[in-house]
């Protein structure tokens, strides 16, 4: 799965595990496909179109994750792949090409085309990097089409966002002139809810930060410049062949913690105030009123979660940070955490801020992770959703790790709303018990 840390076979258990121990696994998995992630890719860059190449199926999927009205207008579609296909009865590039006509002439205000590949399209070898530099030269410069992979053959649900970014990203303009004013200073990487990015915008503007931009745009048209003193921070810590991309393009990643929570919100920012000698009362002036606001809503979910236990699936990869802030503002217990995949590197802030003796995990055998779970017997349980319904009929309270990513959760005003989705379904279970 990831290339920078292949998984191995596992251990026994977790009992002696430590940040620098990790428990991992290899072995039947449960987690959601990347088409997942067109959900929120296609609110944020708001003039892209993505059009999955796979099967019935897939349209499902990617209908029920959106909740789509019949009557809607969405951005996204699935060109079918029937069996006349899989059977090579017809020619896959020629159906391809004649759904993507009739689209960019019913939808003139498409800008960017997605050509999603999944598993359907991967099984029958259809080439979708070809298909889209050939589209490409027919309808240039009306309309740029960009390919990634969604399928979910070898990847969790999330690096369909990492995929789409990398893909975009190889599109961003490369300024070589170290002297050119042209390139920005920091760039924000990775889809934040327009209202997060909105309060970080305020924030890193009343810091003195003049250049800087996110990325993803909300407008595909708008990409930032890019350069050997641009700097860029993650705002999601899944974004392994992202920020590949950006260093080939002479971008230098700042290392910090993900902006979950209190403390990591701040640390993040400390992390490009720092980069730019933003000076300290500066910094303590924006940060100090949010901070301590933030702090006061905290205490009432602490009330409900401090001392409680947790157990984390691996699905989202926002596991580890999740799990600091959880520990160390909300005073939860933690059991197990597990990721698909952990990147030593982009989550090394986050790992030194957990208790020494946590048991992480990386990759899955779910049996063993399910045995494991159902010894520990902990308060609540995050998972995808195809673990939540068998443990809560077991008893279990669970959390739909898919959630965390459709939610707004990054930033000072967004913690609070973070603790109450864990503090709730425990105060749901209380109210029923008695």
């Amino acid at each position: 799965m990831n290339r920078i840390i292949p998984l191995q076979s596992a251990p026994a258990g977790c009992d002696s595990v430590t940040p620098l121990n990790i428990l991992k696994e290899r072995g039947q998995r449960e987690v959601f496909c990347g088409l997942t992630g067109i959900i929120w890719l296609h609110r944020k860059i708001q003039d892209a179109f993505f059009l999955v190449v796979g099967s019935r199926t897939c349209a499902h999927l990617v209908q029920s994750a959106a909740g789509v009205m019949i009557f809607a207008e969405p951005r996204f579609a699935t060109a079918i792949i029937d069996d006349h296909d899989l059977a090579g009865l017809a020619d896959a590039n020629e159906e391809l090409d004649r759904v993507v006509n009739q689209l960019l002439t019913r939808r003139p205000d498409i800008k960017m085309l997605f050509l999603v590949g999944s598993c359907p399209s991967e099984v029958i070898k259809l080439d979708l990097s070809r298909a889209a530099e050939r589209l490409s030269k027919t309808y240039t410069p009306r309309v740029r089409i960009l390919n990634y992979s969604g399928s979910g053959i070898e990847t969790t649900f999330t690096q369909g966002e990492d995929a789409c970014l990398a893909a975009l990203a190889k599109e961003i303009p490369q300024v070589n002139e170290p002297t050119t004013q042209a390139a920005v200073d920091l760039l924000i990487v990775g889809c934040l809810a327009d209202v997060v990015e909105d309060q970080f915008s305020r924030m890193f503007t009343e810091l003195g930060l003049s250049s800087y931009a996110f990325f993803p745009p909300r407008r595909s048209g708008n990409l930032p410049k890019v350069g050997p003193n641009t700097h860029y921070l993650l705002a999601q810590p899944f974004l392994t062949d992202t920020a590949r991309v950006l260093e080939e393009l002479g971008a230098i990643r700042i290392p910090a913690p993900f902006p979950l929570g209190v403390e990591g919100t701040e640390a993040w920012l400390a992390a490009a105030a720092n980069t730019f000698a933003v000076q300290p009362e500066r910094f303590e002036k924006v940060v100090a009123p949010k901070r301590e606001r933030a702090k006061m809503a905290l205490e009432r979910q602490r009330k409900i979660l401090d001392g409680r236990s947790i157990f984390f699936f691996p699905d989202s990869q926002l596991e580890i940070p999740l799990a600091r802030f959880l520990h160390r503002e909300l005073g939860m217990q933690l059991t197990e955490v597990g990721m698909p995949y952990i990147h030593r590197q982009h989550l090394a802030e986050e790992i030194a801020l957990l208790p020494k003796d946590v048991c992480l995990s990386e990759g899955q055998d779910v049996e063993k992770q399910l045995d494991r779970c159902r010894s520990a017997n902990p308060d609540m349980v995050v998972c995808g959703l195809g673990l939540a319904n068998p443990l809560e009929a077991e008893g279990m309270t669970t959390k739909w790790s898919i959630e965390l990513v459709f939610t707004p959760i990054q930033g000072f005003e967004q913690a609070a709303d973070l603790a109450e989705l864990f503090a709730r379904p425990l105060v749901r279970k209380t109210k029923l018990a008695a």
